[in-house]
């Protein structure tokens, strides 16, 4: 084999015979060559947004067409098969697969994720042996194997993403398997109810069941609010057809096969309710429990009862919440997470939208408000004399001038971008949302005349209007209501894909009911021009959150430049994590459910006349006025940090941390893997080298000096002056060979004098323009006495570009 073949080349002539000799078939259903897993990260950029690098499987085996079995990864035959061993490491954890390969070709390195053991071995394993391992490892009976392999997609055309597949498949085998318990920890927007009803389904086609003698397995999908059973049941679970039905009170029929209820109905809550629906405790074979971390494990919790009566079913739980204080009952009853999506990978992988932040702070936040001496309120009622903060504004004083300013900031903002950008307001209680509706309705008084349902308040209290207005707030079609204000209803449940801002009026206590508020943006939709969002944060909630460890793994910092009005001087801080002042749950009920009612008074503060049980009053300012006093905006760089620095600014940070000196820069940069290497760090923190070039006013200079410009204040060259220094001062890199072999090296100098150093990248190098012209890859190496010699001069070549 050449030792210039490429990658691809060693897959071709190579990889793919030797798979098949040991019994995979070149098919979709075994062998799948260069699979695109993920569609890139989206990346702000200058005039909107882009996509960041694919990530692509060489190749996913496959044991049957819904059970993939092991990933691999390739290399040139020039490398060695161990370098490519921890990208597919990488690979087979994300598709939640056991068995890795790392192979140049002649050398194949396995990892087997069951024993920890990486090995090498002479061959490929054949299928039947990787099954083998694989039910081994899984404990799986002759009876699982079947359901697992009994395949379960109803549109084969409409495949799932990488992660919801495995999702599915290692939630089918743990329950082919006999496991009675099982979690699913995905991010909020990743999908969760595709998941599950492909679970239900593939249980469905398997003809599984956990009680002996059924035709049928009988299935639950449970959850605490109607919103999150009923758009489930009529169009997830929609293949079922009439084999669908909602427990809404009393008994329910025993021959359907897919049932969906709430907490709430199956407790018998109501007069004429019938607690569990008069249903056995054999009736259910599988309960599936959406957002299972808001209540429904806790021992203390009511609602435990449910999974209680039905103990004798598997119990599949999802939630959208890592292992924290406020879940951490939810992972002591379902056990460790079978497989884990978080919002980080969701916005890395590119499925999910990344964001930007602006933080706006009323004159009453920053200082705080302290009422008059013997200041009566709206009620005549005299407000205590204290220092009121954020925390306590709504909940237990309400002034109306704060509110009437956040919704004209908002109302300024809304107007300079789009007046029909989808936009959630979340507010303290139902009565602060209907506040803040008004507001925005008057201010917008013009918008409102035209599509009266412009702004709408959609909470526990609107009951069928709300719902209404909710349905079409999600409808992509429908350009009104434009704007909802909330308080608890629409934190989760509500998959509006075109929402383009999620307002925060209210401060979040847990970091659970954060990752659903933010999640309701997360949904991209690039047909509709949806491919990020914006939260305006009016409490301060997302500096805190961001900063949080428990927000998916490295803290995110809030970077915020302050520019002197009278100096121009710039200074940068950086946000330190707020104290959570928040009460817990935010005045949600158990487990952050809410409590019958979603009403006024909620987080334990009673309006007027409702002094009982130990409850503070809530005072109702009407006077004064308030301004906004700061307004920033920062956004998700490549990083996962919010930052607010200019291109160069973030450039000059970002090539530092990764290459602590020029010289550093350097090294990596003169070889063109490691080169690659380096483009591929920069790009994926959302730094764009032509961008950088036109902020930096060097479109003329070659990448690297342009680099070290941004980086070390080292002068700009351009690739023509370094092409002709090279040639000055280093002639014998074209001199120790004979005329054919110059020729070679001058065009490929040309080309980086063009092009930059990608166009020295081998063997494609010399199949374009004048390289081409000289011969095929062969007879343009012989003219250096052989590939290893040309590939030498090469390096040689690149790296005294870059040299001094």
């Amino acid at each position: 084999m050449n030792d210039l073949d490429t990658e691809a080349d060693t897959c071709r002539k190579v990889i793919t015979p030797r798979l098949q000799a040991v019994g995979w078939e070149r098919s979709p259903h075994q062998i799948q060559e260069q699979r695109i897993i993920t569609p890139g990260r989206i990346l702000f950029a200058k005039g909107g947004t882009r996509r960041g690098r694919r990530k692509r499987l060489d190749y996913l085996l496959r044991y049957a067409p819904d059970v993939p079995i092991a990933v691999v990864e390739a290399k040139a035959s020039y490398k060695t098969a161990a370098e490519g061993m921890q990208q597919a490491k990488l690979y087979a954890s994300m598709l939640g697969v056991k068995f890795a390969y790392a192979t140049n070709g002649a050398d194949i390195f396995e990892f087997d994720a069951f024993t920890g053991v990486e090995t090498k071995r002479p061959d490929f394993p054949p299928p039947a042996e990787l099954w083998d391992r694989q039910k081994a490892g899984l404990a799986l009976k002759p009876e699982g194997e079947e359901i697992v392999l009994t395949p379960g997609r109803p549109d084969p055309e409409q495949p799932l993403r990488y992660y919801q597949e495995a999702a599915v498949l290692r939630a089918v085998e743990s329950i082919a398997a006999g496991r009675r318990r099982t979690l699913l920890t995905l991010c909020t927007g990743a999908g969760k109810t595709p998941i599950a009803f492909h679970i239900a389904w593939r249980l469905h086609q398997a003809r599984w069941t956990a009680m002996p003698g059924r035709l049928r397995a009988r299935i639950l999908f449970l959850a605490d609010r109607d919103v999150l059973v009923k758009d489930p049941q009529n169009r997830h679970f929609a293949p079922f057809g009439e084999g669908r039905h909602r427990i809404l009170g009393g008994r329910a029929p025993g021959s359907r096969e897919v049932f969906f209820a709430t907490y709430q109905a199956l407790l018998g809550e109501g007069p004429d309710a019938t607690p569990f629906a008069g249903l056995p405790r054999d009736f259910f074979d599988l309960i599936i429990v959406d957002e299972c971390h808001r209540g429904s494990s806790r021992d203390e919790s009511a609602w435990r009862t449910i999974l209680t009566h039905f103990s004798a079913a598997a119990q599949l739980g999802m939630t959208a919440t890592p292992l924290h204080e406020d879940a951490r009952d939810t992972y002591a009853y379902f056990g460790t997470p079978l497989y884990t999506y978080s919002l980080r990978q969701g916005i890395d992988d590119g499925y999910l939208a990344p964001y930007k932040v602006r933080r706006v702070v009323t004159d009453f936040d920053a200082t705080g408000w302290r009422p008059t001496a013997g200041e009566l309120d709206r009620f005549g009622q005299e407000i205590p004399d204290e220092e009121y903060q954020t925390k306590d504004f709504e909940r237990v004083v309400a002034l109306r001038a704060r509110t009437e300013a956040i919704a004209r900031h908002l109302t300024d903002f809304l107007r300079a971008t789009d007046p029909y950008a989808k936009t959630l307001v979340f507010c303290v209680d139902q009565e602060h949302a209907d506040e803040m509706r008004r507001a925005l309705s008057n201010l917008n008084a013009d918008l409102m005349a035209r599509d009266p349902d412009w702004v709408c308040r959609v909470t526990a209290d609107e009951g069928d209007v709300g719902r209404t207005h909710l349905d079409h707030f999600q409808d992509i079609d429908q350009r009104t209501p434009t704007i909802l204000t909330t308080s608890q209803m629409l934190t989760t449940g509500v998959d509006a894909p075109t929402v383009r801002n999620v307002v925060l009026a209210r401060v979040i206590g847990s970091m659970s009911e954060f990752k659903q508020i933010i999640g309701r943006g997360t949904r991209v939709r690039e047909d509709y021009g949806k491919t990020w969002f914006t939260i305006l944060d009016y409490t301060g909630t997302a500096t805190a959150k961001f900063a949080d460890p428990d927000f998916d793994g490295d803290p995110v910092a809030v970077t915020i430049d302050t520019i002197d009005p009278e100096t121009g001087a710039t200074t940068s801080t950086e946000d330190e994590p707020a104290e959570d002042q928040s009460e817990t749950g935010d005045g949600a009920g158990e487990g952050g459910v809410i409590p019958p009612g979603d009403g006024v008074g909620e987080g334990g503060v009673l309006p007027p006349g409702g002094g009982g049980g130990g409850g503070r009053i809530k005072y109702y300012v009407d006077s004064g006025e308030a301004e906004i006093v700061v307004d920033i905006e920062t956004e998700l760089d490549g990083d996962g940090k919010l930052v607010t620095r200019r291109v160069v600014e973030k450039t000059s940070d970002i090539v530092r941390t990764l290459y602590p000196t020029p010289i550093a820069l350097r090294t990596a940069w003169g070889l063109p893997d490691k080169r690659r290497a380096v483009a591929e760090a920069l790009a994926a923190r959302g730094l764009d080298v032509s961008e950088l070039a036109e902020a930096a006013g060097q479109p003329d200079a070659d990448p690297f000096d342009l680099l070290c410009h941004v980086a070390w204040g080292t002068p700009p060259r351009t690739r023509r002056e370094r092409a002709e220094a090279l040639k000055r001062r280093k002639p014998a890199v074209f001199e120790r060979f004979g005329d054919d072999a110059r020729a070679v090296l001058d065009a490929l100098l040309d080309r980086y004098e063009a092009g930059g150093p990608d166009e020295l990248d081998l063997p494609e190098a010399l199949k374009i323009g004048a390289l081409s012209a000289m011969g095929n890859t062969s007879e343009i190496a012989a003219r250096f006495g052989g590939p290893d010699k040309l590939r030498e001069a090469v390096i040689e070549l690149q790296q005294e570009i870059y040299a001094a």
